[in-house]
């Protein structure tokens, strides 16, 4: 060694950067870590130069294996269970409290965080993965939320899956997910897909699942790959006939007297109810509900002028309904670039009973007919309403100025329901004619 690298020590001013400076470093090292490069490149291995005592301050795991009872004497230790990069990250953080999580790493790296017991690790890695989550990745995150029961992370996936499901179901990932995950996405009410995406979805696993088994992908093998209980849970009834006749019998997972007994059904044939399969729409599917919307004119929001939001005032609005229906959530007007604070909240009015809270902070954007800015507050559970009762539905909002409407109608018959709208009372100026609530976002319950 060169002098100065002799005296390397002093001009490392903390115990971090000196652990830092021998992390991966045949300096000192007493113990070597074979493990391979990569799970996609079999038989290629590299090691891994590393400190007990290092190891061993982090992980009590390693504490056991270096200084217990039956304490490891081998100064060459092979890990064939995980990749060189993802250890590698796990001993980056072991020494200096950084770790390069990606993608691609992130997963192996939360498996050694626990393995090893080093819950500060495990929890920078559910941080990334909750900051990172997307329907593309969403169903490889969840099993591993799922397995190291972090209940949080669990709940923001499937808050994933239910409001993009078809992007998931039609990712690289989904034909890989266990058959228990599958079926526990079927068989959600709040699912954010056409049915026959979803049957299309379905029958892809299906066949992929033949694949791995090596068997020819026909019908009776992809109903036993399946089992009765997916296949059951698909809502073949919520498809079109020409979607079920195209798409579900040239699947042939569905028997003659089945598909048959569903065709009596879409030929509108009253006498004939299926026994087999769920008759009913799922509780949610956004892509496909209806708005009412009860505005005639919309009064767009200036520099000076606009809907004022109060602080500590409401906005509100009482109606019926004539059919039974699901309110999704309603809208709100916002304003370009508007960023709001919003807490809604949906009341039976005849028994004052709260049925639905929903807090959240929301981005105003254009509306799908580029007539204003505004968004959407949905309810995480959607509202059953039924005929002829009086509901309440009422916003406190927090935000800049907004646009609002005017010359609102008392009656707005949409697909089949009417709604008749009253005042909510006292609040910061909404009323049936003017003011804020610009839809009511539903679905139908046949």
């Amino acid at each position: 060694m060169a002098v100065a690298e002799e005296n390397w020590q002093t001009a490392l001013s903390t115990i971090t950067r000196r652990t830092t400076f021998i992390f991966n470093n045949e300096l000192l090292s007493d113990v070597r870590f074979v493990v391979p490069v990569s799970t996609e490149q079999g038989g290629i291995n590299m090691a891994i130069p590393a400190h007990k005592f290092v190891l061993a301050i982090s992980s009590p795991v390693f504490f056991a294996m270096f200084y217990g009872q039956m304490a490891e004497t081998k100064d060459s230790i092979e890990l064939p269970d995980c990749e060189y990069e993802s250890l590698l990250e796990l001993f980056r953080f072991m020494y200096s409290d950084e770790v390069n999580l990606s993608g691609n790493n992130v997963m192996q790296v939360l498996y050694l965080a626990n393995k090893y017991m080093v819950p500060s690790l495990t929890e920078k890695c559910a941080k990334y993965l909750r900051e990172n989550l997307t329907a593309s990745n969403v169903l490889c995150i969840l099993p591993q939320a799922q397995k190291f029961e972090d209940k949080d992370l669990e709940d923001r996936c499937w808050k994933v899956i239910d409001k993009q499901t078809e992007e998931a179901v039609t990712s690289d990932e989904f034909v890989t997910v266990e058959r228990s995950l599958l079926e526990s996405v079927v068989k959600r009410e709040l699912l954010n897909v056409k049915e026959v995406k979803l049957f299309k979805a379905v029958d892809r696993w299906a066949t992929k699942g033949c694949e791995r088994e090596g068997i020819l992908p026909d019908g009776l093998a992809k109903r036993r790959i399946l089992g009765e209980e997916i296949v059951k849970a698909i809502r073949f009834s919520m498809m079109s006939q020409e979607e079920f006749a195209t798409v579900v019998t040239d699947s042939h997972i569905l028997n003659m007297q089945e598909v048959e007994e569903l065709m009596k059904q879409f030929r509108e044939d009253t006498s004939v109810s299926s026994e087999s399969f769920l008759n009913v729409s799922r509780a949610r599917c956004l892509k496909y509900v209806h708005r009412c919307s009860r505005f005639t004119t919309i009064v767009p929001q200036s520099y000076d002028s606009g809907w004022g939001y109060t602080r500590g005032m409401s906005d509100s609005l009482s109606f019926f309904v004539s059919n039974h229906i699901n309110l999704q959530g309603v809208q709100h007007f916002g304003t370009e670039g508007g960023k709001y604070t919003v807490s809604t909240e949906v009341k039976d009015a005849t028994d004052d009973l709260s049925l639905a809270n929903q807090f959240g902070f929301y981005s105003a954007a254009m509306n799908n007919t580029n007539q204003f800015y505004g968004f959407d507050v949905l309810f995480d559970i959607p509202v059953c309403l039924e005929p002829n009762k009086v509901y309440k539905v009422k916003s406190f909002v927090t935000g800049p100025n907004s646009c609002y409407g005017d010359k609102g109608k008392i009656f707005v018959d949409c697909e089949g329901v009417r709604f008749e709208f009253c005042e909510g009372g006292d609040n910061n100026g909404t009323s049936v004619k003017r003011g804020q609530f610009p839809s009511l976002i539903f679905t139908k319950i046949r």
